[in-house]
């Protein structure tokens, strides 16, 4: 059986936090965009912790759930790093680059999803 959306989302979110992503939160975006579900925001103190978080996610979905990401951008310069896997869209930050983005402003009237299933 596939995994739902949400249950991916829920699996991105612990593997963030996991390796100590910060104030990670999953925005519900599936009734304002055609192109995903869920966005996953976190971030990490430094570039070393961004693609620490990075990895892990990729790991976690790969072994967990067999899924790949269709496309991953931001690993050059690990400021901004998106993973999109379709259904959801991880965007693991560089702190400043985040505060600087405010992505959760700019979907401030989305649901956010309930971490525990």
């Amino acid at each position: 059986m596939q995994p739902s959306p949400a249950d991916l989302a829920r699996a991105v979110a612990d593997a963030a936090d996991d390796k100590l992503g910060t104030d990670t939160v999953v925005l519900d975006v599936g009734d304002v965009l055609a192109i995903t579900d869920y966005f996953v925001v976190t971030h990490g103190a430094n570039d070393r912790q961004v693609k620490a978080i990075a990895d892990e996610v990729e790991r976690v979905l790969r072994e967990r759930f067999g899924t790949k990401p269709v496309r991953t951008e931001g690993l050059d310069d690990l400021r901004w790093v998106l993973i999109d896997y379709g259904s959801i869209v991880v965007h693991v930050f560089e702190e400043e680059t985040r505060r600087f983005y405010e992505l959760e402003r700019l979907w401030r009237d989305v649901p956010r999803l309930d971490r525990a299933p």
